[in-house]
């Protein structure tokens, strides 16, 4: 145990024994831990390369993973897990690229590095664009090896 570790016991308790704490907070939904390797809402886990984006307001937290979910804790004293969201979710972000595929628009690339320090790679469409069309994914497919070799990743 380290010395002056103020986290709770059970705070700790609650999160996978190789998490390390950095913020948590109390709501009526429950509670928010986020730690360096994930963010947990209410008892579920979320690693931070699947964690979108967090967007925050007088309620609390909403968070969209990159599968598309949404989950939401009503937290009124926040405390340090807003800034520590943001950190983590920028963090985890290693590539993001724009790429425009033909005239009706683009994708943006986006590289994650997984907890076990795979990169995850993501194809955000532009709005209209269908992400199923074969020559589209075809594209995007050509663009993601492009930006792959540009980074050297």
């Amino acid at each position: 145990m380290r010395l002056f570790n103020r986290t709770p016991a059970e705070v700790r308790a609650a999160v996978d024994p190789a998490d390390r704490v950095l913020a948590h907070a109390e709501g009526p939904d429950g509670r928010v831990i986020a730690t360096d390797r994930a963010l947990y809402l209410s008892g579920t886990r979320l690693p931070w390369y699947q964690v979108d984006r967090g967007v925050w307001d007088e309620e609390g937290l909403t968070v969209l993973t990159t599968d598309g979910r949404e989950h939401r804790a009503r937290l009124p004293e926040p405390g340090r897990v807003p800034e520590v969201v943001r950190e983590r979710v920028v963090a985890s972000i290693v590539v993001s690229q724009y790429v425009p595929l033909d005239v009706r628009g683009g994708v943006r690339l986006v590289a994650r590095r997984a907890e076990d320090d795979r990169m995850i790679w993501e194809f955000v469409f532009d709005a209209g664009l269908d992400p199923q069309d074969p020559g589209l994914r075809a594209l995007a497919e050509q663009a993601l090896e492009g930006v792959r070799r540009s980074f050297g990743i």
